[in-house]
């Protein structure tokens, strides 16, 4: 695949671990002129790589995969999995983030980055036409039901949804299984998302084509880890900065919330990290989760004090409080202690703090989740978090449906009028993909 130049820079910096920094040295060029290599195609200050530069760049990344010296570069823990159900591949399901070692999401990440232009709406493609999603959400969504269905759609694809039990022929009955294969008969794809933990892998079960776990009770959100994760690379990387050897701050609920669950574990497949994790008493994060962590050599610490954990963190990952799977756990007098704002943002952390939180929030009185008085602050990434839900899970659906190869000739320009921003507040879209300080 003749990839563009940001994607193929990107993907360097990512397979050789450098930053901006690093690989300009590396490959004898100022800092700014990569930076301007970097934006992308549509921008009015890109400038086109020489062709020399690529040249070297493939060079040291072909040494890197024989195990020249760049491959000194890599990490043990980009080679480490845990026992999974099956690889991420074409046709195949996706159950749980045990499915990617560090190199595999990556790769997803580098497709992503392909998929930037169409999520964007500056281009548009057609590879899934005639291909259907079905989308079953037995739990309350907004954000995640319609990110896979705008992701489909804007593929070319088109989607069928039901929502909840009352709507759907479980109410009156029918299993899971029968369920699962009458609906594999009308969709080529299928995401589901279940309040009970273990039920996504049944409908996976008795099904033949591919399945997504779109949430699964207690258990894990997979696609939201892989959009997190990657959100962290896109911030970092703004920030001249890397994954490997952050510091991690986790809060909120840790007993129920899924996505911390998903993330953890694959920011665990880098190196050296440091995780905080806070919580109230009794939402602690659970502890074969907290073990496995460690097993794999890395720092966690936990705690009940948001003033010990903040300092020196490189990223804040704040849920809410899933007050739908209490059990009764006691928790309200606890809540003030743990809220995310301002003034702790400000008193406590540095400058280039990256916080944020998968959504929804509760933006209620007294909720103590995330507050709105961050709103508008560059250090907040949630919007940009959202929005990176739609390029990832493209690139989801291209890989299960082997499509992948045909993404970058399929393009052609959308012929709409199309925002400087995504949100009245964020960023020119051009200005994310420059480091900070420009």
């Amino acid at each position: 695949m003749n990839l563009p130049q940001q994607v193929f820079l990107r993907d360097a910096m990512r397979t050789l671990n450098l930053t901006r920094e690093s690989l300009s040295q590396r490959i004898g060029c100022t800092k700014r002129a990569l930076d301007t290599w970097l934006l992308p195609d549509e921008s009015g200050e890109f400038r086109a790589m020489p062709e020399m530069a690529r040249r070297f760049i493939s060079e040291i990344l072909a040494a890197s995969a024989s195990g020249g010296p760049a491959s000194a570069q890599a990490t043990p823990a980009a080679t480490t999995t845990t026992s999974i159900p099956t690889a991420f591949g074409r046709l195949s399901h996706l159950l749980s983030v045990d499915q990617f070692s560090r190199d595999t999401a990556e790769r997803l990440f580098m497709l992503a980055d392909v998929m930037q232009p169409i999520a964007r709406r500056r281009k548009v493609s057609r590879v899934l036409e005639g291909a259907v999603l079905a989308n079953l959400f037995f739990e309350a969504s907004t954000r995640t039901r319609l990110s896979f269905a705008s992701a489909f759609m804007r593929l070319g694809g088109s989607v069928s949804d039901t929502t909840g039990f009352t709507y759907s022929s479980m109410a009156k009955g029918e299993s899971i299984a029968d369920t699962s294969r009458t609906v594999s008969g009308y969709a080529d794809v299928i995401v589901v998302r279940h309040p009970e933990q273990g039920s996504v892998a049944q409908f996976a079960a008795a099904t033949h084509v591919p399945l997504i776990n779109g949430g699964d009770g207690a258990g894990e959100h997979p696609t939201q880890a892989l959009i997190d994760l990657y959100t962290v690379q896109r911030e970092f990387s703004r920030l001249g900065k890397l994954v490997d050897g952050a510091h991690i701050v986790i809060t909120g609920d840790l007993k129920y919330g899924r996505t911390a669950h998903s993330l953890i574990k694959l920011l665990s497949l880098y190196r050296h990290m440091r995780f905080t994790l806070v919580s109230p008493p009794s939402l602690e994060m659970p502890s074969e989760i907290v073990e496995l962590i460690a097993a794999r050599g890395h720092i966690v610490t936990p705690t009940d004090s948001l003033a010990h954990a903040l300092p020196d963190a490189d990223v804040i990952y704040t849920t809410r409080i899933q007050r739908e799977r209490l059990t009764g756990e006691k928790i309200d007098d606890f809540l003030a202690a743990f809220e995310i704002n301002k003034k702790a943002i400000d008193q406590h952390c540095r400058p280039d703090v990256i916080v944020m939180h998968p959504l929804p929030r509760d933006s209620r009185p007294g909720a103590h989740d995330l507050h709105t008085d961050l709103d508008g602050d560059a250090r907040l990434a949630i919007f940009r978090q959202t929005d990176n839900g739609v390029p990832v899970r493209m690139a989801i659906f291209a890989t299960l449906l082997g499509v992948e190869g045909l993404i970058q000739r399929s393009l052609r320009d959308a012929l709409w009028a199309v925002p400087a921003t995504l949100g009245p507040n964020d960023f020119p879209v051009d200005d994310l993909d420059l480091p900070s300080g420009r």
